[in-house]
């Protein structure tokens, strides 16, 4: 780390960093994840999925840079593999390829997933005055809570 001031201290910039890592590896799985069954979906509801799954993906692809972004700010390495990524991770790759209703179920459960992991990174920018990181954090949190809406109407 280099000597920054921008109002953060160094050890809330640390814990802020972590929880965007564990953030950032939730959300490039996912975004992965979503990839995986646009290119994979089957079945009666293959072209609305499909290109549902590409709005989600390509809107995932954005906030994953934006996610390292905010931590290259806060003056600390992004991690930027897939041995990292899976280490920080809460969610978990799925085996093979599901069916199209189990891929809906997946991507909500993941959708859900970022969405607690936002709100424990919330709660650490909060905590430090960190308005920047609330900002980003929460425009997250709305985006995929409303993407698990949607994802859970199409199950109705």
């Amino acid at each position: 780390m280099t000597d920054i001031d921008i109002g953060i201290n160094k050890d809330d910039r640390l814990k802020i960093a972590e929880g965007l890592k564990s953030l950032l590896a939730d959300s490039y799985t996912l975004y992965l994840q979503t990839h995986n069954f646009h290119w994979n979906v089957t079945g009666i509801h293959f072209r609305e999925l499909h290109l549902m799954f590409e709005e989600h993906y390509t809107e995932l692809a954005v906030a994953v840079d934006d996610i390292a972004e905010r931590i290259r700010t806060l003056d600390v390495a992004a991690p930027g593999t897939y041995k990292e990524f899976a280490r920080l991770s809460s969610i978990k790759e799925v085996e093979g390829v599901p069916s199209s209703a189990d891929m809906v179920d997946l991507l909500t459960k993941g959708h859900e997933q970022v969405v607690k992991t936002s709100r424990a990174v919330l709660k650490l920018a909060q905590a430090a005055d960190d308005e920047s990181t609330s900002a980003l954090v929460s425009d997250r949190m709305r985006i995929h809570e409303k993407t698990a809406w949607m994802l859970r109407a199409t199950r109705k």
